[in-house]
């Protein structure tokens, strides 16, 4: 007879794992002096990013995407509102190799998602550094550049000279920090392999030599289907414009400070605005697709194109809330509704470190809400272990500061609420 294990599903051993979280491998916190009410609203926190991190690598449309937007459903339906899951269509990349050759060596990378790819063979050519006149050329993409998601070196990708692009990654932590793919819709340039810093000393060496390499950025775009997880909590006065808190759920790795912060304050604003039942309806958006040009969220407006402007105030939930050793930062439509989520924020006491001035295009989904002139307040920030595989439950995360968020997205959205 086969050992049990060799017949579980995937998804059945996930919901098995979820079930044993609790007592299990995966670390806890210790509750310190808090009370039984505060002790259980962290541990429920707490079990957000467990479950996250144990789901896997979040990129859009595969198969840990898919058993994310089951878990979350299932989230939402138990914490009291109506969950309405909604699919759509995109052409999925299928990555099938991507590496680097020089000399003997040969290292793993990942391709731009939004360039062009190679074929299974891949290119041969000199590599050497921007100017050098080499057909594949040698960049760095610090975290600042990772941030603004290959934007930085969009004009090299277009140089009828090359052939390809060669892109150390040097985020906050050592590794292979992905970009991400702002244009995924529009691909343009020639093929970008990305690399993580630890081959910046053997990459540098073959380009000052003036090598000759093999990059091979092998993909293929096939169809695909993602979901957003939407959820509504009915107000008693459905007349007014409604609320809607919307968080993105999906990145290129595990993820979990980048999105579990922003998930768990999304989880716990919606459990309070079922139990107060306020005026004004509140809806909830989870979308997948962020590292995908906020693709998930661009299909939801499509589907819902008035309500950008209105909606009473859009609540965005951004990047590494809550990130262990981050910064965070409050971007907002207009001085009155920052002035409500700075009351918040300090009645919870949550730090904020930055606010974007006002005009500013915000980071985030939000930028979404900015560009078609919605009213909105946006809370994200950095952290170390921004795209990076080793954002992980519970090194990267910060879960005193989370609760602090939570309270105060908590408080936000119930005052925005209101009639």
């Amino acid at each position: 007879m086969a050992p049990i294990m060799s017949r579980l599903t995937r998804k059945e051993f996930l919901r098995l794992a979820l079930a044993a979280t609790p007592m299990a491998a995966l670390p806890r916190l210790a509750f310190g002096q808090a009370g039984g009410t505060d002790a259980v609203r962290r541990e429920r926190i707490a079990d957000v990013f467990r479950m996250y991190h144990l789901l896997g690598s979040h990129r859009t449309a595969t198969a840990p995407d898919n058993e994310t937007a089951e878990w979350l459903a299932g989230e939402v339906s138990k914490r009291g509102a109506e969950c309405t899951p909604r699919q759509f269509a995109l052409d999925r990349v299928e990555l099938r190799a991507a590496f680097l050759e020089g000399g003997t060596a040969r290292r793993e990378g990942l391709p731009f998602y939004d360039g062009a790819f190679t074929t299974a063979d891949g290119l041969r050519g000199r590599i050497g550094l921007p100017g050098s006149g080499a057909p594949i050329v040698l960049v760095t993409l610090n975290q600042a550049a990772i941030g603004s998601e290959g934007r930085s070196i969009a004009a090299l990708r277009r140089d009828p000279a090359l052939r390809g692009i060669v892109a150390i990654t040097e985020g906050g932590m050592p590794g292979l920090c992905p970009s991400n793919a702002v244009d995924f819709l529009t691909p343009y340039g020639v093929p970008v392999l990305q690399l993580s810093s630890t081959a910046k000393e053997w990459l540098t060496g073959l380009a000052t030599s003036g090598s000759d390499v093999r990059l091979v950025a092998h993909a293929e775009r096939t169809n695909g289907q993602a979901t957003n997880i939407l959820a509504t909590v009915r107000g008693r006065r459905p007349d007014l414009p409604p609320v809607v808190v919307m968080t993105p759920r999906s990145g290129w790795y595990q993820s979990v400070a980048e999105r579990g912060g922003g998930l768990a304050c999304w989880l716990e604003t919606l459990q309070a605005v079922a139990e107060a039942k306020p005026e004004r309806t509140v809806r909830f958006v989870a979308s997948s697709g962020h590292e995908l040009g906020h693709l998930g969220l661009d299909m939801f407006l499509h589907d819902e194109p008035g309500l950008i402007k209105s909606a009473s105030a859009w609540v965005h939930l951004g990047a590494n809330i809550g990130a262990q050793d981050g910064q965070t930062r409050l971007q907002s439509s207009a001085d009155a509704i920052e002035a409500v989520a700075l009351d918040a924020m300090r009645m919870a006491g949550a730090r904020i470190d930055t606010r974007v001035p006002r005009g500013t295009v915000p980071g985030g989904e939000a930028r979404n809400i900015h560009v078609g002139g919605g009213r909105y307040i946006s809370l994200l920030g950095s952290g170390p272990y921004f795209h990076n595989p080793f954002d992980l439950w519970p090194q990267a995360v910060d879960l005193s500061a989370v609760l602090n968020y939570a309270a105060a997205t908590v408080e936000l959205t119930l005052r925005l609420a209101r009639g």
